[in-house]
Parts: C-alpha cells; structure tokens; sequence
C-alpha cells in the first residue's frame, strides 16, 4: 500500500473565545483561552492516520514543541522525521466569535527552517506511488514539489495560507490540489471564484483540483475521464471551524493512498470536515473514522 509522506508544519495553538472578531483598531477582551496542538501540516497527519492510511510526518520543533509531537505519536503518525532545532516551535493567534468564525495569525518559527537533510531523507525514503502532502506554511515548498514529483511521488499541496510565494510554484507537476475561494483567486489572479475554478482547470489540465467553499460545498475537476462535480455540505451545528478544512485534507488524502477514487472519497472528507466544527480546538476535534461513517449514513450529501 502506498504510504502519505506530509512534510509539514506543527504548532500551538492559542484559541481566544470571542463575542466577535476584531476588527482594524478594535480591541476586543477574550470570554475563554485555550491552548490546543495544531497547525495544519499536525492536523492532516493525525486525520489521514484517524482514517487509516499509513502516515510518517517530517517537520521540526523547538524546545517547547516535545508534545506536539508526543501527541501525533499516540495518534498513530510516524513522527521519527521531526527534528528538534533552536528557537520556537510555530504558533498561531485564533480568535473564535460565537457562530464558530474563526480568524488566525500563524508565526512560522521552525516551520520555515525544516532543514536540507530532513527534506531530502523524506522524499529518498519513499517509494513510488507514495503521496507527498505539503501545505503553504513550511519552508521549501516549490523545491519540495520538483524533488517529489521527479522521485515519482504523487505531490498534494494544501494551498493554505497562499501567500506571494503561490503563483510561483509549478503547478504542472501537483498531482492534486486542494484550495478554498481565497486560495483559488489568489493563484489563478481571478477576481471570482468561478473564474478561478475554470482558470486552474484550463491551465492545469493534468492536475487535480479540490475547491472547498465551506457551507457552500465543494467543487472538483478529477483529470481521470475527465470529470468535473460538485458536493453539497453536511448539515451540523457549529462550534470552532478551525479544524474543518485540515480534517477534511487529512481524510481525502487517506482515501486517495488507500486507493479510493476521488468522487468516493471526498463524501466521506467531507463528513470528516464537518464533524470537526462541532467541537472545539484543532488536532483534538478531529473526529474517529466510525464517527464520520454514522454522519454519512444519517445524512445523504447534497450533490
């Protein structure tokens, strides 16, 4: 079976409970403070491992990460990539508002200094067919996907935050891709998502592409047949959206490495995704695989 190689990030979270989330110049007092493992490369491990695919994370920590990693450890994630470095592990500033909105400022810190050695041991190591999952908060992320995909991994990038540095990796060598509507205008240069949609399709014919947009579903272009669809969203009661779209990365590539065609499994991401806005934090509202197969059977996804 293939195996899900994420090199990516790991942070703590700092969760602020909030009336409403501030705005430019307003300073709002916190009604709860939480502190949660995190960070969007954690988070997909622990989902893709929860679903059952075979997991090895490479990232690094500083000295007051050691339980970040003990707790992707216990979730069954391989976590022997991870290396200990001078200076802070990653952080990130959440402030969450009554209707479960959230609002995040991430500080890179040793996720922007993954070193050389790390990043070249992950991809020597894998295999063929092996997916290679990376998310916009690392460092290196355009050399990692040219060293992935002429390795002949299957390269997935979370677009996620897309900042300047998105429109210049190659797309034409991402097996997957995987953006909500601000991620898709950004790396297209469209003004619309819909036009972002068509854009990235027509310009990356032989890429796969996931567009999330929240309460509102999801689009795909799949480049086997081809074929192009869209998914409606579970019906739940939302709590903290932090960690919906993470979980739902983590479980669509889960699917996809055990072999799963994408229609299939993005239903079942999907229920992933929104049983994570029921609860609060990040890593620990991922929801259990038995979970997820009891929303999807109470409820049928809009198509």
């Amino acid at each position: 079976m293939a195996r899900l190689i994420n090199i990516g990030s790991l942070c703590i979270d700092y969760v602020y409970t909030v009336s409403h989330i501030a705005s430019v110049g307003e300073t709002v007092a916190s009604e709860q403070v939480a502190v949660f493992p995190g960070g969007k490369g954690l988070n997909q491990s622990i989902a893709a491992a929860k679903a059952g695919a075979e997991v090895d994370h490479f990232g690094a920590i500083g000295a007051d990460g050691a339980e970040l990693v003990e707790f992707m450890a216990a979730a069954g994630v391989g976590v022997d990539g991870i290396v200990n470095l001078p200076g802070r592990t990653g952080h990130a500033v959440i402030q969450i508002d009554h209707e479960g909105q959230n609002s995040i400022v991430i500080a890179g810190g040793t996720n922007r200094e993954i070193p050389q050695k790390i990043i070249h041991g992950a991809i020597t190591g894998a295999k063929k067919g092996d997916w290679v999952l990376l998310q916009n908060e690392t460092n290196d992320v355009g050399n990692i996907i040219e060293l992935g995909s002429r390795a002949g991994c299957k390269v997935a990038v979370n677009l996620a935050p897309a900042d300047h540095n998105a429109q210049s990796y190659n797309y034409a060598h991402v097996h997957l891709l995987i953006v909500n509507e601000l991620e898709a205008k950004a790396v297209s240069g469209c003004s619309s998502v819909s036009a972002a949609f068509d854009n990235l399709v027509a310009t990356y014919p032989e890429m796969n592409l996931v567009l999330t947009m929240g309460g509102d579903g999801l689009r795909y272009y799949q480049v086997e047949g081809p074929l192009q669809g869209a998914l409606g969203a579970y019906a739940v009661s939302v709590v903290d959206e932090t960690a919906a779209g993470d979980t739902f990365v983590g479980y669509l590539m889960a699917g996809l490495v055990q072999g799963a065609s994408m229609a299939d499994v993005l239903i079942e991401a999907s229920a992933a995704g929104a049983l994570a806005t029921t609860r609060p934090g990040a890593a620990p509202a991922i929801p259990e695989s038995d979970e997820v197969h009891a929303l999807m059977a109470e409820q049928n996804l809009p198509r």
